[in-house]
């Protein structure tokens, strides 16, 4: 069975990027009828967060991707850590080491001078001493002195790096708590993993991480590491140009399956298409088909996508979904026609509710440019023309408004912009918005009534 995890750190909310890898690693266990495990890396107690926790299972739940179980949190896990380390000092697979920080940067130092890769020198490796005094020592692991670490990566085929890149590290610190590569290797091998996915700026903890399984004899996983997210720019992404908590994008109106098909073609793709359900994704991903290279953000094609997705979804959802931004049109009796008057001009909910607002409340003042440019000296003779026949006209539906407007131009002779524009700017202050027969068939006759002698008693005013 295909086992794969998310393993964030509770140090801050969860971004983007951590979601598309999350992502990937979740199609994939679907995929295979496998599962998806999350593990909380909280062993850095001074800068955990339960808010940060709290934000991340959140946004879990807001994007619909469940995981397989209870969370997993390493804090929990202390006593199993040092079990094993226990076991590596036992059989001399790792040691006791009592370097002091002063003669840790006395050799880095020196190393510097003369131009050296900074390491470890493995002086305690094989010590057999008296233990200098007032030291806490650390615990090293005895990583291999000759030869290859070896793996094959998914994404980057076959990497090769030398054991002497590797020094004997630390996977455990004075005061005995385990360091990340030390325990990731245990709790990746113990939750049974068969593959991990995860960011390329793993990639050079791989080999540490395979010294832990090797000493501990556990099998490894299949690795894929992904290359990174950067700006339209091709620079690191920044909270400026998206990397930012991903209950933000819910803030700003984006739908949870918008921003995953966002994010699952940032780096993975399946011939030309674009527009991808949540069964698609499942059928298709396949990590091994995900970009070496590093993909851009473009917020252009996410919004895009947020457009479709709001298009496309069900009035009844749409309704619910728009009470989070101030719109309630749950129990309105044109909600179906409020919404196909102003889906096709919201790119997010935001904007959905603003053109909705805009129609539902008449306009408290007028943008003065427009409201210039759209009432001239006749405006006044040609909307009152309209007011008369809007009053005797039968209205049953759409269209109906639009032939007052017709009998208007043709009564008077003139271009539809003559009456249109006034009257857009009588509806809802701008010159902007939704088709006209669908806002004055919205709001209906005694309101458009009232929101046009509104406009001619301000014109009059001025």
């Amino acid at each position: 069975m295909i086992k794969t995890r998310f393993a964030p750190s509770p140090t801050g909310y969860l971004h983007i990027g951590g979601l598309r890898t999350a992502l990937f690693s979740w199609l994939w266990a679907k995929r295979n009828s496998g599962n998806f495990l999350l593990r909380i890396e909280d062993t850095d107690l001074a800068r955990n967060s339960q808010e940060a926790v709290d934000a991340i299972l959140k946004a879990f739940n807001w994007v619909g991707m469940s995981y397989d179980g209870e969370a997993i949190f390493q804090s929990k896990r202390f006593d199993l850590y040092q079990k094993y380390i226990d076991q590596l000092l036992k059989e001399g697979k790792a040691y006791k080491c009592y370097m002091s920080k002063d003669e840790l940067s006395e050799l880095r130092e020196s190393q510097m001078a003369r131009g050296e890769r900074t390491r470890y020198d493995g002086r305690y490796r094989d010590f057999t001493g008296t233990p200098p005094e007032g030291v806490e020592p650390v615990i090293r692991i005895k990583a291999p002195q000759e030869g290859d670490i070896v793996f094959n990566d998914g994404i980057k085929g076959e990497i090769t790096i030398a054991s002497t890149e590797v020094d004997d590290f630390v996977i455990a610190r004075a005061d005995g708590t385990p360091t990340y590569n030390f325990v990731v290797a245990i709790d990746d091998a113990l939750m049974g993993l068969t593959d991990v996915i995860r960011g390329d700026d793993h990639l050079y903890n791989t080999p540490k991480q395979i010294v832990v399984y090797e000493a501990l004899g556990f099998k490894l996983p299949n690795f894929y590491h992904v290359a990174m997210i950067n700006n339209e720019h091709g620079k690191k992404l920044s909270k400026r140009d998206g990397a930012t908590d991903v209950m933000e994008y819910k803030t700003l109106g984006y739908l949870p399956e918008a921003l995953l098909n966002f994010l699952v073609r940032l780096g993975w793709s399946h011939g030309d298409q674009e527009i991808f359900s949540i069964e698609e994704m499942i059928e298709l991903f396949d990590p091994k088909d995900i970009n070496k290279s590093s993909s851009n953000y473009n917020l252009d094609k996410l919004l895009w996508l947020n457009a479709h997705y709001i298009k496309n979804k069900p009035h009844i959802e749409l309704a619910e979904l728009l009470v989070d931004f101030g719109v309630d049109i749950r129990t309105h009796d044109k909600k179906d026609l409020i919404l196909n008057a102003t889906k096709e001009r919201g790119k997010t909910l935001v904007e959905l509710a603003e053109q909705i607002n805009m129609i539902l409340n008449a306009p408290v003042e007028y943008n003065a440019k427009n409201f210039k440019k759209a009432f001239k000296a006749d405006t006044e003779e040609i909307l009152s023309l309209f007011v008369e026949l809007l009053k005797r006209a039968e209205l049953n539906e759409v269209a109906d408004y639009h032939k007052v407007i017709e009998s208007v131009v043709e009564q008077r002779e003139i271009g539809f912009g003559k009456i249109g524009q006034p009257l857009r700017v009588s509806l809802l202050g701008s010159m902007t918005g939704s088709g006209l027969d669908e806002i004055m068939a919205i709001v209906g006759r005694d309101e458009v009534l009232l929101r046009v002698q509104r406009a001619l008693d301000y014109k009059r005013g001025i």
